[in-house]
């Protein structure tokens, strides 16, 4: 905002600032393209594809991320690729997610009947995980796509997707636990995983969040 009212009223301008920011997170399309964009910069066409969007629409809501500053771009020839505008970005939808952890009855309602219906143990955190990780102590599996896992990975896992996993279990140890991850704390991928892992017989638990918040944390990551 700019001009007499800025002048006159800056905290107005300011918080009408903030509520700018507010309002291109409140659409539930656009936190999922906020977090497929945090795997890795990717294209619109990618983006689209992986949220269920056609690209015209995920076009508009990454041009309403990208002018309040959640997501940057840059051209790749005819290409428009997109990434996360930065770490403060999960800050921000951490804070929408335990708000509505807290107060949404519907938000809780979904949390109980579906994912803590498939994993209801308390999920490792980043700061035990890197611990065992060094003890050598877990197997560390990404159950992402294989486009993720080459843009960005924990470092050392494993990358058996989940529509692989059933025809892939003898590629697990049986003797040793098994920590799953995806793309973020309420990633479907590592929740179905873990309950279909327990189905089998395997001793798994699931990383507390994903791959974004534990580089964002400055731990062990792999690319490539």
């Amino acid at each position: 905002m700019s001009g007499p009212e800025s002048t006159s009223n800056p905290k107005r301008a300011l918080y009408d600032s903030f509520a700018a920011v507010a309002q291109a997170l409140a659409h539930g399309h656009r936190l999922e393209l906020l977090e497929h964009a945090a795997q890795g910069e990717r294209s619109v066409e990618d983006l689209a594809a992986a949220a269920g969007l056609s690209f015209a629409n995920a076009s508009q809501h990454l041009l309403l991320l990208r002018r309040a500053g959640l997501v940057r771009s840059r051209k790749d020839g005819k290409r428009v690729l997109y990434s996360l505008g930065g770490p403060d970005v999960l800050d921000a939808v951490a804070a929408v997610r335990r708000i509505a952890e807290q107060s949404v009855a519907d938000a809780r309602d979904v949390i109980s009947r579906y994912f803590q219906a498939r994993d209801g143990l308390e999920p490792v955190s980043r700061q035990e995980l890197a611990a065992r990780l060094r003890r050598k102590a877990v197997t560390l599996l990404d159950v992402r796509p294989p486009a993720e896992f080459a843009l960005g990975r924990l470092a050392g896992a494993i990358n058996i997707p989940l529509k692989t996993l059933l025809r892939r279990l003898d590629e697990l140890p049986r003797g040793k636990e098994i920590v799953a991850y995806c793309r973020g704390p309420y990633c479907v991928l590592s929740f179905e995983a873990v309950a279909l892992l327990r189905q089998k017989g395997f001793k798994v638990r699931r990383l507390e969040d994903g791959y974004p918040e534990w580089k964002a944390a400055g731990l062990p990551v792999q690319a490539g």
